[in-house]
């Protein structure tokens, strides 16, 4: 009996086995794999922007409201109509001074601290910042918490004390900053490359030093926050799980009642323009075994009606499949990541900038590569194929532009900001649907500009060989010590 009953338990073990064995097998059994390019996908769905509510306060104050119900979240960000670019020469890191001690600087009602517990309180978040051309405050609140939130939001915009101490504070961990910025050769790369492009007084590029900071008072923080945080000068955008008509009511129970100053703002957007219309420069770093090369001039606006189509050439050239990996990376081993776009901003030119690392011994051949493959786009035209995958590649991309509700509200208030049509993203998808292998050729004669290459290398000069002077002219040192402040 007791031998039956184990043989049984051996049977039904080796029928189960043999049950998943085959079940496991169907699928191979069934279908042979296909090539990647056999395989078909549905049509993306086509992206529409939700309903949004716009309107003005009385004080000025645009807002914007796009409900979504997904989550009992509310979140929101207001625009601030400022930057760095506007703030004296020697006074540099004032404007991102200003937008820290907002956040981390205390209330007329509550202490810095306190500002803290009450946001841990309600697991919330309250961020304030001031970048280049643009500043913002913006929030995150569970549903239940918003008044308080909000309320407490408000109160950081309208009421900032700028506390002495976190003063401080901030400005010893900027000096912090500022030791440490050349420890990494790709961040001194980038910063003085911007340089040698803008120049290194425009507010593009400039850079905070310690007697820039030493020059900042408590007073100018004040006068720069008065100056530009007004409510005439804000976009306010509110994002989540609300009912429309208390989210209005709350806004203006919160900032109808905030005046603007008499004067408007003097508000004078600097211009830029490329300093060296050519060269090759240099950073000598001995304790490095590659190089960190950029090379490029002067870019454009988004604006521009070729951006689609310089979009488009930026694709061809760039990411697994480009030109740049194919050529320097895959057929000439020369670098693991190896780059090249034409860059835009809203309101001021980006850049041409193109580059990667390399090793040393390979420096000079890497960018002699990068030049004759930007060469080359502007002299044979590109393949339908790849016009297609770029074409792609882009317009696959949309949908992610347009992941949630924040995404796109935020999309919409940039667009406000910078004076562009709130259908400027459809625009350009249009555009990059039209653009032909003629357009290519044609934006990359147009606007690759060989005769302005500025060469950039971060690397150690023993081990660079054969020497940079074999690009052609003199090379240029470029001085990143850091200038200590006067005793």
């Amino acid at each position: 009996m007791q031998k039956s009953f184990k043989r049984f338990q051996w049977l039904s073990i080796f029928v189960l086995v043999l049950v998943m064995v085959l079940t496991l097998r169907l699928p191979a059994i069934a279908q042979t794999p296909r090539q990647y390019n056999e395989i078909t996908f549905p049509p993306l769905p086509e992206i529409k922007i939700p309903k949004y509510d716009r309107y003005q306060l009385k004080n000025g104050m645009i807002v914007y409201l796009m409900e979504d119900h997904q989550l009992p979240l509310i979140s929101g960000n207001a625009l601030i109509r400022t930057g760095s670019r506007l703030e004296p020469s020697k006074k540099v890191g004032l404007a991102e001074l200003a937008g820290t001690m907002l956040r981390i600087g205390g209330t007329q009602y509550h202490s810095p601290s306190q500002v803290n517990e009450l946001l841990d309180q309600n697991a919330a978040i309250v961020e304030t910042l001031i970048g280049t051309s643009s500043g913002s405050a913006s929030f995150n609140a569970l549903k239940e918490d918003i008044e308080p939130v909000f309320g407490l939001f408000a109160e950081i915009l309208r009421y900032p004390v700028f506390d002495d101490k976190q003063l401080t504070i901030a400005k010893t961990q900027q000096k912090g900053e500022i030791s440490r910025r050349n420890d990494d050769p790709g961040d001194i790369a980038s910063r003085e490359f911007q340089k040698l492009i803008y120049g290194e007084s425009s507010p593009y590029a400039r850079t905070i030093e310690f007697t820039t900071l030493n020059n900042i008072s408590r007073d100018n923080i004040v006068d720069f926050y008065q100056t530009y945080v007004r409510p005439d000068e804000i976009i306010l955008g509110v994002v989540g799980d609300f009912e429309p008509q208390q989210m209005k009511a709350l806004i203006e129970k919160t900032f109808a009642d905030w005046k603007p100053p008499a004067t408007p703002p003097k508000i004078d957007i600097p211009t830029a323009s490329q300093k060296y219309d050519r060269g090759v420069f240099f950073v000598n770093q001995p304790q490095l075994t590659q190089s960190n090369i950029l090379i490029g001039h002067l870019g454009g606006k988004l604006s521009n009606p070729d951006y689609p189509a310089l979009s488009v050439m930026n694709e061809v050239l760039n990411g697994f499949g480009g030109r740049l990996f194919n050529q320097l990376r895959s057929r000439q081993g020369l670098a693991y990541s190896v780059y090249g776009y034409w860059s835009a901003n809203y309101d001021f030119p980006g850049m041409f900038l193109a580059g990667g690392q390399t090793r040393s011994e390979t420096t000079v051949t890497f960018v002699q590569s990068l030049l004759k493959e930007l060469e080359r786009i502007q002299t044979e035209p590109i393949t339908e194929q790849e016009l297609a995958l770029a074409k792609d590649s882009i317009l696959n991309s949309f949908v992610f532009k347009f992941a949630n509700s924040g995404q796109i509200l935020s999309r919409l208030m940039n667009y406000e900001y910078y004076g562009y049509p709130a259908d400027f993203i459809f625009n350009y998808q249009r555009g990059v649907q039209a653009t032909t292998i003629s357009d290519i050729q044609r934006v990359a004669q147009k606007y690759l500009k060989p005769d302005q290459i500025v060469t950039l290398v971060v690397g150690n000069k023993q081990t660079i060989q054969p020497p940079l002077s074999q690009l052609g002219g003199e090379v240029k040192v470029v001085d990143v010590t850091i200038p200590q402040p006067k005793s």
